[in-house]
């Protein structure tokens, strides 16, 4: 005899800092469909984390195929048929995403397809802050509510990376592709020189790509250690929710320190909306300059809200 559980599909593919507010969104499905087999479809560098979080029974990655990769394309197709869903929430909202609709055979849909049920038709959806526009389009869908980002579940054993007792996260790194969006890597050095004075010590996180950065912050404050390419996403969070504070460009690693519950300060330059971009959370502060290399030292020293330690 065939299952009647409902099956759910969720379409989230990134980046990181959509992906981990998307968290509050994940679990007002979830809290919607309690008995539901709940399917994610995200793509390789989530799909870890998303089997480890509390929503999801399985998880599809979507390898993304080009136009030309005929034979991804027909594996993906296939993927997507193989289960009759019930309802389906895109909160990626993509071209792509949006034409998986008519591939999947027109099923109950939440999103930006024209001619589904749950057409999300807000005019400014796309001037809208993440966790507002999903909040909207799953009230249209019959979500009435839509809780904050949750981390957590989200937890790593940090006695490998031996962080100090008093630290602050620094997040020199942003998009590879976008410079104007970096704070200059010799300011936060002088910024982790005055935590310093007070006892207080730094720890800088990044991959290869922010290496650049890391070696000046690290050539210029001695109270600097590096972690660069040693923090999956689980141990960023469990490092955030024992610093006293953190700091950083707009970057999905600042994201997810703030919405692991750590006092944050993002700072932002003119390619950056602050409306849209800083996260939510009394914790959470920002600095603006259409030119970031307006926002001096001290004034990021100034904004930089610090927690006791425990």
């Amino acid at each position: 005899m065939a299952s009647t559980q409902p099956r759910i599909l969720v379409i989230k593919h990134g980046a990181l800092g959509e992906f981990v507010q998307a968290t509050g969104a994940f679990a007002a499905i979830r809290a919607r469909h309690p008995d539901a087999k709940l399917y994610l479809l995200t793509t390789k560098p989530y799909a870890d984390m998303a089997r480890k979080s509390p929503w999801f029974d399985e998880v599809w990655v979507d390898k993304m195929p080009k136009t030309w990769e005929v034979a991804g394309l027909l594996k993906l197709r296939s993927l997507l048929r193989s289960v009759k869903f019930d309802m389906v929430y895109d909160l990626q909202t993509s071209e792509r995403s949006t034409g998986y609709f008519h591939v999947m055979g027109d099923p109950p849909w939440s999103g930006l397809a024209a001619d589904s049920d749950y057409f999300h038709a807000h005019p400014d959806r796309d001037k809208m802050h993440p966790l507002d526009r999903w909040a909207d389009q799953l009230a249209v869908a019959g979500i009435p509510e839509v809780p904050a980002p949750d981390l957590s579940w989200l937890e790593a054993n940090l006695d490998q990376l031996h962080p100090p007792k008093r630290f602050v996260l620094m997040v020199p790194g942003a998009s590879a592709t976008r410079p104007a969006l970096r704070w200059a890597s010799d300011r936060f050095a002088a910024l982790g020189n005055m935590l310093g004075l007070r006892g207080i010590s730094t720890v800088v996180l990044g991959t290869r790509q922010d290496q650049d950065a890391i070696k000046v912050i690290l050539g210029n404050c001695p109270t600097a250690m590096s972690l660069m390419d040693r923090t999956p996403f689980a141990a960023v969070a469990s490092l955030a929710r024992q610093a006293l504070g953190a700091v950083g460009n707009d970057s999905g690693p600042m994201q997810l320190v703030a919405a692991a519950g750590c006092p944050s300060l993002m700072l932002l330059s003119g390619e950056s909306d602050p409306a849209i971009r800083v996260p939510r959370g009394e914790a959470v502060a920002h600095l603006y300059s259409d030119d970031i290399a307006g926002i001096s030292v001290e004034q990021a020293a100034e904004a930089l809200s610090l927690r006791e330690a425990a």
